[in-house]
């Protein structure tokens, strides 16, 4: 027991000698500290609402409690409900994949170019989709892909070839999702790698040039590993994701096209025509924490895989 009074009245003392010797580094962590209470972690008390039947007049915590009644709506229409979990699974995959290679590829390949001025255009360049927002993309989207105006449409058909029906072919959406999803994120991303390149000892590449290692060998025996830490950090945040749909992009790109949900309905999507629309923020909010939970589940699941893999490359 003395022992245990020792060690806490030694802690106690490192701390007070911390908080005096760096006091203006903790006041300037309270704004953060303070937003993150206020705006991630008091509203986690609304997380109540999913386990009552919300009415305006009891409240929050007055309305009447139903358990798991409201997680029912997702799942009383199995054949919707598995519809839009593959949707949203089968193309956060292939984002979280394809955007990962094309952004590694575009970091590799930025770091090659010699010129700063060049260099500095092509950043901006690839950095500008990401502040574009999904009602523009929607539109340029029209102007390539209407079946009548459309520059895609044009084209083929002055080969002498069929017009191609974008908007009422659901299964040409996969992919259009995912490339639109790439274009958009993949110049944000490669500037995190780029990043992380830019950190390296430039020895390595020194020697390896004097070893005759040619540009190809160097990108794959010293780069991509290098970047491994990074690339499995940015994967294991990305995986939580998976089962997180983005209404915008959908919203923006079809419009909810009904003609076009067989493939571009996901989670997301759902809860909005079901639920929002018709006032069911209790049955939204269910559906919410069950992405969560399944992405949190993900996240552990991912990172005890890494760690058995490679302990320095775990989140935690």
């Amino acid at each position: 027991m003395n022992n245990i009074r020792v060690d806490n009245m030694k802690t106690k003392k490192k701390w007070s000698k911390s908080i005096k010797e760096n006091w203006p580094l903790y006041v300037l962590s309270l704004p953060g500290l303070i937003a993150l209470l206020l705006f991630s972690y008091l509203p986690m008390a609304g997380l109540y609402i999913v386990f009552e039947r919300y009415t305006y007049q009891g409240g929050l915590f007055g309305s009447e409690f139903v358990g798991l009644k409201n997680f029912e709506f997702f799942f009383s229409n199995m054949d919707n409900a598995i519809r839009a979990t593959r949707n949203t699974i089968v193309v956060n995959f292939f984002n979280i994949i394809l955007i990962t290679v094309v952004a590694v590829t575009m970091a590799v390949m930025m770091n090659e170019i010699r010129s700063k001025w060049f260099k500095k255009i092509t950043q901006s360049v690839m950095f500008f989709p990401h502040f574009i927002s999904w009602v523009v993309v929607g539109t340029i989207a029209i102007t390539f892909l209407d079946e009548k105006k459309g520059i895609v449409n044009g084209t083929i058909t002055s080969l002498g070839l069929d017009p191609i029906a974008w908007y009422s072919n659901p299964w040409l959406w996969w992919p259009l999702l995912i490339f639109f999803s790439i274009w958009k994120a993949a110049g944000f991303n490669s500037i995190i790698y780029f990043a992380a390149i830019t950190g390296f000892d430039p020895s390595y590449y020194e020697a390896a040039t004097v070893d005759g290692a040619s540009k190809w060998q160097q990108v794959t025996k010293i780069t991509v590993p290098l970047l491994m830490p990074t690339i499995t950090i940015l994967f294991l945040l990305s995986v939580g994701g998976i089962l997180a749909g983005d209404i915008t992009q959908i919203l923006g790109l079809t419009n909810l096209n009904p003609m076009l949900l067989e493939t571009t309905d996901n989670i997301t999507t759902f809860v909005y025509r079901t639920a929002i629309q018709n006032g069911q923020f209790e049955s939204a909010s269910a559906v919410q924490l069950y992405q969560s939970l399944v992405g949190f589940i993900l996240v552990m699941f991912s990172n005890w895989v890494v760690k058995r893999y490679d302990e320095e490359y775990a989140l935690f």
